[in-house]
């Protein structure tokens, strides 16, 4: 079986590394949450590059699909929500800049 390759280089060395069954347990979890394998997940740690959980990532789409809901619906009735939807509009834009940027950090 050959490696994989991520970019220029293809991912040939190979370390082991011991762990608690608790914190083995905590990897494959997170891992799973991100969508990712646990060397991904590990090399993006390590090397930091942003984590992102798959629900997260699901979450922020929803958040932008609602936003541009909210948009149609203030360019339809002629921007008589206009306070009203820009306050909304701006809270969504806040929460998802938070949301990735909390899940980048970790």
């Amino acid at each position: 079986m050959p490696f994989e390759k991520r970019g220029e280089e293809p991912l040939d060395a190979v370390i082991n590394v011991r762990l608690t069954t608790a914190e083995k347990t905590r990897l494959l979890e997170d891992a799973d949450m991100a969508a990712l394998s646990m060397s991904e997940l590990v090399r993006r740690r390590y090397f930091s590059r942003p984590v992102l959980a798959s629900a997260d990532q699901a979450m922020i789409r929803e958040l932008r699909r609602l936003g541009g809901l909210l948009k149609h619906l203030h360019n339809d009735t002629g921007g008589v929500l206009h306070r009203d939807a820009a306050e909304v509009l701006a809270a969504l834009k806040a929460y998802i800049e938070r949301l990735s940027h909390d899940r980048q950090k970790n």
